[in-house]
């Protein structure tokens, strides 16, 4: 799959079902892959398929920071951007061009196209519709983002993504001057450095994960490269395959061919390999051995879980549990930009990825904390009123750690997740006791947060160097998701 087509808006009927009203939702998560781009390396230009592409007109308006030498104060420069490359006929450098020989438009490897800013952007439009327009749950106008929380990785085409989708849940219009300073405070965006960030499975700086990694790429590579299905592929694709031979881990790998398959299926058709390409049933292989290779080692390893997305999930459940304890800040509402492998990464080690097609384009996840309002009611007055700002922080601390007292805070809040709009549900919340009576897709928010806390690190930078040099070993046999 490479778009996404989003299902219609819900009807008033499947609203209030969604939405019941005996809950108030309380947070809301977002966490959104970018949008179109382009490979991530150049492929197949023995196809016809330029290596660069015309799609990016963001690149002909780039505004930068500027600080005056003069005065110390900071400007800004406007200016245009053209790629640069080696001519084929030697090492002279060339501009890059587009296959109608023009130098600007002209996108980088991985990069946000302008239908990439087009569907971030409607996804933007979509949550404003839901959130603010239709539930009631953000205001329509806002003078100040304190109430967002805006975060991504540092790949660019995740942090433009996010900027789009930010400008249409709150357009300029909405964002009024501040009573106290006359203007709109400028929204912070918070990014980590490539050696901190847990927004995605970081296996260039997790060597522990890396090793995992190809572990399991080496299993699918061993199921599936001598099978009717890879011969099927060899028979449609092969002669365009560095060596002959489509492969796991051939050249390119697998995956690397449904990158471009994927991208280029989503733009025009200056940009399209041959049709043999767009086969429905070799699409359908790659992206169900794809899907294995990448996503298997959440669905069986607890240490894979754990190093690869436990320290985000382990982020999300803390900013519920502070929401709870009055500790959040007053953010109600997460933005974060992030991308393919973060979805499906964690919706498979939460064991809600029951999927053989890849992630789309701008798919998003919401991860929605729900308060009972007869219960909150009925405890307002009790020890409610004296927690907010006392007590030890419980997010991080495992349930097994908790005491009594501590877990009655949690007690009344439930836990949805929505993928690309549909509901989900976490297997270990299915149990009696653990989800809201009647819908096991509202998780109680203590059963959501002991599940987590099995594959939440402690030390993610010190789990990541263990068993250096070791030989990897996968589970004889399988430690489920979602319990």
């Amino acid at each position: 799959m490479t778009t996404l087509q989003p299902r219609p808006p819900y009807t008033d009927a499947e609203l209030q079902k969604l939405y019941p009203p005996n809950l108030d939702l309380q947070l809301v998560q977002i966490l959104m892959r970018h949008g179109e781009r382009t490979p991530v390396s150049p492929r197949f230009q023995n196809t016809g398929l330029p290596p660069f592409w015309p799609y990016c007109t963001s690149v002909r308006q780039i505004t930068s920071t500027i600080l005056s030498p003069s005065s110390s104060s900071l400007t800004t420069l406007q200016w245009t951007r053209r790629l640069e490359t080696f001519s084929r006929e030697s090492d002279s450098p060339t501009l890059a061009l587009s296959s109608t020989s023009h130098p600007d438009n002209i996108c980088d490897m991985g990069t946000l196209t302008d239908l990439g800013r087009q569907t971030t952007s409607s996804l933007g439009a979509r949550l404003r519709d839901l959130y603010i327009t239709r539930l009631g749950f953000l205001p329509p106008a806002i003078t100040s983002p304190s109430q967002i929380y805006l975060r991504t990785t540092p790949v660019p085409r995740a942090l433009e993504s996010l900027q789009q989708t930010f400008s249409t849940l709150y357009p300029p219009n909405t964002r009024l001057p501040s009573p106290e300073t006359g203007i709109f405070p400028t929204p912070v965006i918070i990014t980590r450095a490539h050696a901190d960030e847990t927004l995605y499975p970081n296996d260039g700086n997790c060597r522990r994960f890396a090793a995992l990694s190809r572990a399991f790429a080496q299993r699918a590579a061993d199921r599936h490269n001598n099978t009717p299905d890879m011969e099927y592929l060899n028979q449609l694709i092969g002669k365009w395959m560095d060596g002959g031979k489509v492969a796991v881990d051939s050249r390119p790998r697998l995956s690397g061919v449904m990158d471009t398959i994927n991208a280029t299926l989503a733009h025009g058709p200056e940009t399209r390999l041959p049709k043999e390409f767009y086969d429905e049933k070799a699409r359908g292989i790659i992206e169900k051995i794809g899907v294995e290779e990448w996503f298997q080692g959440y669905r069986e390893s607890e240490e894979y879980r754990r190093l690869g997305i436990g320290g985000l999930v382990g982020d999300l459940v803390e900013r519920m549990v502070k929401s709870v304890e009055g500790r959040g800040d007053g953010v109600r509402f997460g933005l974060l930009g992030c991308h393919d492998t973060t979805l499906a990464g964690m919706l498979a080690s939460l064991g809600a990825f029951e999927t053989e097609r890849w992630v789309p384009f701008t798919s998003h996840v919401a991860i929605e904390l729900f308060r009972d309002n007869m219960k909150g009611e009925r405890e307002r007055g009790g020890w409610f009123r004296g927690l907010f700002g006392k007590g030890k922080e419980i997010g991080r601390r495992p349930a097994e750690e908790l005491g009594e007292e501590e877990k009655k805070k949690l007690e009344g809040y439930y836990v949805r997740l929505r993928y690309n709009d549909e509901v989900v549900t976490v297997p270990g919340c299915r149990m009696e006791g653990r989800h809201l009576e009647g819908d096991e897709s509202f998780c109680t928010l203590a059963a959501f947060k002991e599940i987590v806390d099995k594959f939440t690190p402690k030390n993610w930078k010190q789990e990541c160097r263990m068993g250096r040099g070791e030989t990897v070993s996968l589970p004889k046999v399988p430690e489920p998701a979602g319990y």
